[in-house]
């Protein structure tokens, strides 16, 4: 089979869930350059591959996909290595249930709310929106809490073995935790903590580091 292609940017929690997921998988692939936040936004011929004109998407074999958990689930089926979905349909369930908490709570409160407002644009320059950071704030120990809660005992998110849906938080719990406020609210929960610092210390997150 050929090498994947994965169109993206380094710096997307997204195209780095599907970067760990290769990585874990021990595949290895080529990384397309796609900026969506370029002025132009992204070049007219990645239009064709995603008519959203969102990142990632994945071509394999003649295969072309998009939708980052589409993408994963694909991964972990089309390749071998370490299985990174439970076979057991209710361990499957919570993993699928934690990525979607992701999707639909982590990203815009912990990256967008707080990690953007907080650090990402004092350092360009930009006024924070103290407003919508507030609410963040406000709402993030409720989401820590329900990571933790489905949690339970661990070791990890979604089961006793490394899942898709510790590859899909990581990237985003990445970004929370370089905020001011990120660590001290992990803090609050001890299995959450120890979770994330035994995910940080992984290669496939050194290996996939925005920048690297």
């Amino acid at each position: 089979m050929q090498k994947p292609i994965l169109f993206g940017a380094d710096y997307s929690v997204y195209v780095r869930a599907v970067r760990l997921a290769l990585f874990e998988k021990g595949v290895d692939y080529d990384l397309v350059p796609i900026d969506v936040f370029a002025e132009t936004g992204p070049p007219p011929p990645y239009l064709t591959r995603q008519p959203f004109g969102r990142i990632p998407a994945l071509e394999h074999d003649g295969f072309q996909l998009y939708e980052t958990g589409a993408i994963t689930r694909y991964i972990d089926e089309a390749f071998e290595g370490p299985a990174l979905q439970p076979a057991d349909p209710c361990h499957r369930a919570r993993v699928n249930q934690i990525i979607s908490i992701a999707d639909g709570y982590v990203y815009s409160t912990l990256v967008w709310g707080i990690y953007v407002e907080r650090v990402s644009k004092p350092l360009r320059g930009e006024p924070s929106d103290e407003t919508r950071l507030a609410a963040s704030l406000s709402k993030a120990p409720v989401i820590l809490k329900a990571l933790a809660d489905l949690m339970g005992d661990g070791p990890w998110l979604g089961g006793t073995a490394l899942t898709l849906a510790n590859l899909h938080v990581a990237p985003m719990m990445d970004y929370f935790a370089k905020s001011p406020e990120g660590l001290p609210m992990l803090d609050r929960h001890a299995n959450l903590r120890g979770w994330w610092s035994r995910m940080r210390e992984r290669a496939s997150m050194r290996q996939t580091e925005p920048g690297e």
